[in-house]
């Protein structure tokens, strides 16, 4: 948990993403009722069938330890489709980023694991980062305060998306 970061984003031949747990929680969800809900998993489904291949992807513990909880079959589910998908280690530097984010973005302690998962992608140089959480990651009227953090630490922002915007190819 303590080594420093290897870089993501300058040697690999495609983009990487950083798959946050909403992603993976869209994709094996029992469909939805609710029609937004829905949209969300069948563009989650879509792109991990269509897209995925186009990219290096990376999870932390942090993603694996929150699709380990909850319903025994679901949680089952969630880590089938996370396995064989690397995690990128929690680094001094990520908790200290991590750390910093949360403060500016004033988060509550129950969304502090958002800022980590900014922070991981950001010290690793990840390119994306792929979420439905559009609360405190994918959010417009935030992402100028995530890239000013990152940036004052030294570290380029990850560009937080959901996949309806990573859908095509470059």
């Amino acid at each position: 948990m303590t080594s420093e970061p290897f870089s993501c984003g300058d040697t690999m031949a495609k983009p990487s993403v950083y798959i946050e747990t909403t992603i993976v929680s869209y994709l094996t969800a029992w469909p939805s009722r609710d029609v937004v809900r829905l949209g969300h998993e069948v563009l989650t489904r879509q792109w991990w069938q269509d897209r995925k291949s186009s990219f290096e992807t990376f999870v932390s513990d942090f993603v694996t330890d929150e699709a380990s909880r909850g319903d025994p079959k679901a949680a089952s589910e969630r880590l089938k489709a996370l396995s064989g998908i690397p995690s990128l280690p929690v680094t001094p530097s990520a908790i200290d980023l991590a750390d910093r984010l949360a403060q500016a973005l004033k988060l509550p302690q129950r969304a502090r694991l958002d800022a980590a998962h900014v922070a991981i992608s950001a010290v690793h140089r990840v390119d994306y980062l792929l979420t439905w959480n559009c609360t405190h990651l994918a959010n417009g009227a935030l992402l100028p305060k995530i890239e000013a953090v990152c940036r004052d630490a030294g570290f380029t922002s990850p560009r937080i998306l959901t996949p309806q915007l990573l859908m095509v190819p470059p």
